[in-house]
This record gives structure tokens, sequence and C-alpha cells, in this order.
């Protein structure tokens, strides 16, 4: 009986650390991320992250779809947010 709590305590803890990884993965192209007091984010991503990901994850952050980014790096135009972030840098978004 002992051994089958600790197989069914093992399969839950594996499953567990499953849905961990997964729920910290949803924004997985996130290298680093900071949230300030001043209504702003800043993070950093990984490869071949474009701005429609870049603006969905400001908007989702902040809360809002009025928001810019400090250096102008991916910027809203008819068709979609464009621009063309690289690697590893760090980007702030802020709320207007």
């Amino acid at each position: 009986m002992l051994k089958y709590i600790i197989g069914l305590l093992s399969i839950f803890t594996a499953n567990a650390s499953l849905e961990s990884t997964q729920i910290s993965n949803v924004y997985g192209n996130v290298l680093t991320t900071r949230t300030s007091s001043n209504g702003c984010v800043s993070f950093s991503v990984g490869p071949g992250t474009g701005c429609a990901w870049m603006c969905n994850y400001c908007q989702n952050q902040l809360g809002t779809t009025n928001y810019y980014f400090n250096d102008g790096v991916c910027t809203y135009q008819s068709g979609g947010c464009i621009g063309n972030p690289q690697a590893g840098v760090t980007y702030t978004c802020c709320s207007n």
C-alpha cells in the first residue's frame, strides 16, 4: 500500500512540475522581465521574436492597448505592430 501511495505521489509531482513549466512558458519568448510602479514593463526576448508578439505581451502585461515603446522598436501601423526587435536587448513599454 505504501508503494502504491508513493507511486501516486511521484506521478502527481511529475504532473505538477509539467503544469508549472507550461504555465511559466506562456510567455516563453521572454528572457527577463521587470515591472515598475510607473506603468512600464521592461523585458528582453529570445531569437525570432517579432513585434506582433511583443505588442501582444505589452498589452497583456499593462492591461491596455494604449501604450508605447520607449525606444520606438515596435510601432502600430495599418496591418499590425511592426519593427525589428533584437534578441537579448531590453525593451520597455509604458502605458500612456
